[in-house]
């Protein structure tokens, strides 16, 4: 079994916010290997911004927005015979629940990254982080406003 590269395990001080503030349930997961024109399917129905996807072990792979959908919508032979997993999407490293949130919004920035899975040690899915989460967890404290 390959275990897939995480974010370094760099542990918030007592009393900064972390990850774990911030990250919101991931609500739709689906497996790596579902074609892309059900998986368009399943994020229209759900009127879903994202999903993340998973292995067959259950660890996570990465994370698809819509907007890396849009090229497909028009579906074709293509769409009908190519797993989800093989499109580009944002992949490893992961953010971890204990990451300093500040240090998890400069990451995002410098990697463009609007969604960011949050995965356990195993690798699954605990979570989702948005920089808008991320703001108003930072914000929340005077004192990381020149770090945010």
């Amino acid at each position: 079994m390959t275990s897939l590269p995480h974010h370094p395990r760099r542990a918030a001080a007592p009393g900064t916010p972390t990850v774990a503030h911030a990250m919101q349930p991931a609500e739709l997961q689906i497996g790596a290997d579902i074609m892309v024109d059900k998986a368009i399917d399943i994020v229209t129905v759900a009127d879903a911004d994202h999903v993340t996807l998973h292995a067959a072990d259950g660890r996570c792979v990465g994370v698809v927005r819509r907007a890396q959908l849009a090229p497909f919508w028009n579906r074709s032979w293509y769409t009908a015979r190519t797993p989800i997993g093989n499109i580009s999407h944002d992949r490893a490293p992961f953010a971890r629940p204990a990451m300093p949130a500040a240090e998890a919004a400069a990451t995002m920035r410098a990697r463009g990254l609007r969604v960011w899975a949050v995965t356990d040690e195993g690798g699954h899915v605990v979570g989702v982080l948005t920089l808008d989460a991320l703001r108003a967890v930072l914000d929340a404290d005077p004192a990381l406003d020149a770090v945010a």
